[in-house]
């Protein structure tokens, strides 16, 4: 049975994608863990931007494990990417806050049933576990800014400094309601003993909302940009762990991973965690096993990148083709461009890429302008036959 186990633990897979990532397996990110934990816990909110599948809610989980976070906070983590109104916004919080304190403290479990009375009809006990139970439904929550109320008075009077991070920050800008900025800026600032991660992957949307004098959180926090982990840092990371479970990887084929996902941590991921788990112990992952990694991954995604075009206006398409088959392009309404993509003209192209910049199918960094998932511009340049 031991001998079952040690092969089992000397098997595993390095390169995870999901879950908790553990600190050997967690590449590099010191100085923005640094900064994170820095500016949190000197009383500062932050605002991390990244793109989509850069680690940012990795990084955020990384930090919460931290002995100088997870002894000295309270910690609540929630992603707001498939909400739409200030109603799911408060549920999501609730829920999150209610499930994280529940195996801590006992106490502030307790303290939370007291303090959220617009909902408490929805507070139970299970006699078995001798736990009380929270069976709040979506559709319980009838005047939501009330509730949401309840949640901050209840985060003020936590006997421990907390730490709420927020994913996909900028989905509250798309809410019907009105004043949901001004709402949540008033409850936050008025809070002495709690700090929040706003973390965003639509960076003109996230720059706006905390960098433009006319919006609610303008200056509120400090401003962290997510980029990818550098290549001589990665690389090694990567031969590293191929090479300390006696399988090989050469340089130049991890370095070939890199460039292809331009950094993009989760995909670099995706692929060596299947290119490993296809490489036999004592022999080299080849090109060809890695191809089939990321031809996997391709057709995996196939229906949902479908969709994805389904929902994209006609008028659209010829500018997002054209991106894509450039991998970064600039000066897109310039003549140059339009001829060599056969595009309609410069005001098209303009009307086009505001479209695709507010939906992020697109971003443009550096007045350079990419698919925001690297594989979708991979799959769309299959099916246009572009290599």
């Amino acid at each position: 049975m031991q001998a079952n186990v040690k092969t089992m633990a000397k098997i595993k897979n390095p390169f995870i994608v999901t879950g908790k990532i553990e600190p050997e397996y967690f590449c590099d990110r010191v100085n923005e863990s640094n900064r994170l934990i820095k500016s949190v816990s000197n009383g500062n909110n932050l605002v991390v931007i990244s793109p989509r599948r850069m680690g940012k809610t990795g990084l955020i989980q990384f930090c919460y494990d931290k002995p100088e976070i997870a002894n000295e906070y309270y910690t609540f983590f929630i992603d707001i990417l498939h909400t739409s109104s200030l109603r799911e916004f408060t549920y999501l919080l609730g829920r999150a806050i209610y499930d994280a304190l529940l195996p801590r403290s006992r106490k502030m479990a307790s303290l939370f049933i007291q303090t959220i009375k617009s909902i408490s009809g929805k507070f139970g006990f299970d006699p078995v576990t001798n736990l009380p139970t929270f069976n709040l439904e979506l559709g319980d929550i009838e005047k939501p800014e009330y509730t949401l109320e309840e949640i901050f008075r209840y985060l003020a009077n936590a006997d421990k400094p907390c730490i709420i991070a927020i994913d996909e920050f900028q989905q509250i800008a798309k809410y019907p309601e009105k004043n949901i900025e001004a709402l949540l800026r008033t409850h936050i600032q008025k809070l002495s003993n709690s700090n929040f991660i706003f973390a965003g992957s639509e960076r003109h949307l996230m720059q706006e909302m905390f960098t433009s004098s006319a919006r609610p959180f303008y200056h509120s926090s400090d401003i962290l940009e997510l980029k990818a982990i550098p290549s001589e840092i990665y690389v090694p990371f990567v031969v590293k762990h191929f090479e300390k479970r006696n399988k090989k990887i050469s340089v130049e084929n991890v370095d070939w991973v890199y460039t292809l996902f331009k950094g993009h941590t989760y995909y670099i991921q995706r692929t060596f965690n299947e290119a490993f788990a296809d490489t036999v112990e004592g022999e080299e992952c080849s090109k060809e096993i890695i191809t089939s990694a990321i031809d996997n991954m391709i057709n995996a995604n196939d229906t949902i990148f479908r969709e994805i075009l389904s929902n994209i206006s006609e008028k659209q398409k010829p500018l997002l083709y054209a991106i894509a088959r450039d991998g970064e392009a600039e000066r897109i309404t310039s003549s140059e461009f339009i001829k060599k993509h056969s595009l309609a003209s410069a005001s098209s192209v303009q009307a086009a890429a505001k479209k695709l910049l507010e939906r992020d199918v697109i971003t443009q960094l550096n007045k350079k302008y990419s698919v925001t998932d690297k594989l979708f511009a991979m799959w769309i340049n299959r099916i246009y036959g572009v290599v």
